[in-house]
């Protein structure tokens, strides 16, 4: 997902294990009502190894600031990680991750469901029982029936509803012919989800899918009552299905969250239901969010870690520093090769990109190796099927003019005019980008920058493959992390042909190539674990000597820890971020 991430957002972090393996694995589940403010003096990277501050308190007011606006907050539309985690607050998937540090994080529970996914005819059929007493906040109560019609308009409404994964809509049966609800105006819906009964869904696939119980914890399968769903603005008026519900949603200013009084925590063995209130303020000026998280007083909600300038004085000051996390995202930075903007639909040429970009510039305008590690794969060092490879090595990782000259040649150019996209809102990309334009223009290639704001990038611009061609965007920035944590969960929707849609695509590269599509078929289906990961390795192999991505660095983040909170645990589901399940306030 992207940074998304995400999404899931957007998504797997076994790095962080090497920082320190969890302690802990139920945020909340040592009481310090007392009222201790241990994370005072928790210590640097603290949260990557168990609960800081862990407590049951309850009361207050908890704000999250975003630099700019999500995508949506409409569960079945949004595709970035940080609303992945979020959106758990007032939508329950069937299954979702345990709140817990580092890999603990990605273990999964079940969460509307009663219990993991039951195959049969071997995977390619699911049944989830659901919960008894689930209600929605009107108190009416959840059915098999309202998860059947969250994950059809989700996935079969693409026209209406954009913004997320398709994943349904290529693996269920009969997926590709079906219309979604909006245009189907019969009781029936999608025959291969059935409802026997009011607390049973039965997903029916055409193909077995052995990570099924990682796709269903996506948002798209938190209920919605189709009685009450208005397409894409369904956003202005959600009803909740857990344990916060929206008291106020002012569109691109601020979102305002209260406790669901028909929530029952009997229903609900992961939710603790805290604070009295939850902000989510938008817009917020990036160094402002700095001073409000060093105060103590918000989370960075986006989870991207503290602007440049404020690294600095972080890093320096052991106080300041003994309240952060740097820990792996789980993401991988990196620059998508346009495969059908010309010339760039030319190996040779694609190649000549990579030579010519010096990856230590690219590193140190990210913030250095304390914002990631040099890369040289799709696949991070810590999602499955990850092999030591660099195809295109030079010395130091400072690129090869050279090389790149030649392959320029090769290509039957001298020079390329070109543009490459960044999101407007996110300094250290564009940062990366002018680093690698003055590189690209050492060798020829001259490409000028296109900004454009995150909360639409992927709707209206760098996900829009008309826009692409007509602009002349061949290269995009781009910065992804597991939906779930296996080679399959970060491959799919960046690199199958697939996944590529008139809006809201991620395969940014429009890399559509036979092999590779059916090597993700093929992995799925298969049960063993080892001869699946290996089938990870050859489509990271395949697409690097395809040249249609620039992996530039490991992605790291650096975390500040607001004092002022409880419950702060980095967890890998959701690419290093604070799980923001049970976050608390500390004082009231």
């Amino acid at each position: 997902m992207e940074g998304k991430a995400p999404i899931m957002r957007r998504s797997a972090l076994a790095a962080i294990a090497a920082i320190g393996s969890a302690s802990l694995l139920i945020a909340g589940c040592s009481k310090a009502d007392d009222n201790k403010n241990e994370n005072k003096s928790a210590g640097a990277n603290a949260a990557t190894k168990g609960v800081v501050n862990a407590s049951d308190k309850k009361g207050g007011t908890l704000t999250y600031e975003l630099s700019d606006v999500p995508d949506s907050f409409d569960p079945g539309n949004t595709y970035y990680a940080y609303m992945y985690n979020l959106s758990r607050l007032w939508a329950r998937p069937l299954m979702t991750f345990k709140p817990g540090a580092g890999e603990e994080g990605n273990t999964l529970v079940p969460d509307l469901a009663a219990s993991k996914g039951q195959p049969s005819d071997g995977g390619k059929t699911w049944t989830y029982k659901l919960r008894a007493g689930l209600k929605y906040e009107d108190g009416s109560p959840i059915t098999s029936k309202d998860v059947k019609y969250a994950v059809e308009r989700s996935n079969f409404a693409r026209d209406v509803l954009s913004l997320g994964p398709n994943y349904f809509q290529q693996f269920l049966a009969g997926g590709d012919k079906y219309k979604g609800p909006y245009k189907d105006k019969s009781a029936k819906g999608l025959s291969s989800i059935e409802t026997p009964d009011a607390t049973t869904v039965v997903f029916h696939l055409k193909q077995a899918f052995q990570e099924f119980d990682y796709l269903v914890a996506a948002p798209q399968t938190a209920p919605v009552p189709q009685a009450k769903d208005t397409g894409v603005d369904y956003v202005k008026h959600i009803v909740s299905s857990g344990s916060y519900k929206f008291q106020s949603y002012q569109e691109g200013q601020q979102a305002v969250l209260v406790r669901n009084e028909n929530w029952d925590a009997k229903t609900d063995p992961l939710r603790k239901q805290l604070p009295d209130k939850i902000v989510v303020r938008l817009k917020v000026n990036p160094e402002t969010i700095d001073k409000d998280v060093l105060a103590g007083n918000a989370i960075d909600l986006g989870g991207t870690g503290v602007q440049a300038s404020t690294q600095a004085q972080v890093i320096t000051d052991a106080a300041k520093k003994a309240n952060t996390d740097n820990t792996y995202g789980g993401r991988l930075v990196y620059m998508a090769i346009n495969t059908t903007v010309a010339p760039f639909d030319k190996l040779a040429c694609r190649k000549a990109v990579q030579y010519a970009i010096d990856k230590v510039s690219v590193q140190t305008a990210e913030g250095g190796p304390i914002r990631g590690e040099i890369a040289s794969t799709v696949l991070p060092p810590d999602i499955p099927g990850y092999a030591e490879s660099d195809v295109y090595a030079s010395k130091d990782s400072k690129g090869d003019a050279a090389k790149a000259k030649q392959l320029l040649k090769d290509c039957g150019k001298t020079s390329i005019n070109t543009n490459i996209s960044a999101r407007s809102d996110r300094p250290q990309e564009i940062d990366a980008a002018t680093a690698i334009i003055a590189s690209l223009k050492k060798v020829g290639i001259n490409a000028s920058l296109k900004q454009f704001p995150s909360g639409k990038y992927f709707t209206d611009y760098a996900g829009v493959p008309k826009f692409t061609r007509k602009q002349n965007i061949g290269l995009h920035m781009m910065q992804w992390g597991a939906d779930w944590p296996s080679g399959y969960g970060f491959l799919q929707q960046i690199l199958n042909g697939k996944a590529i849609s008139q809006s809201g695509s991620t395969n940014l590269s429009q890399y559509d190539n036979k092999d590779v599509n059916e090597l993700l078929g093929k992995a799925i289906g298969t049960e063993d674990d080892t001869e699946r990961n290996s089938l990870y390795t050859q489509i990271d192999k395949k697409t690097m000597d395809d040249s249609v991505l620039v992996p530039l660095t490991y992605f790291k983040v650096l975390l500040a820890r607001p004092q002022n909170y409880t419950n702060l645990v980095s967890t890998a589901a959701f690419s290093g971020q604070y799980d923001y399940l049970n976050i608390g306030v500390e004082s009231k």
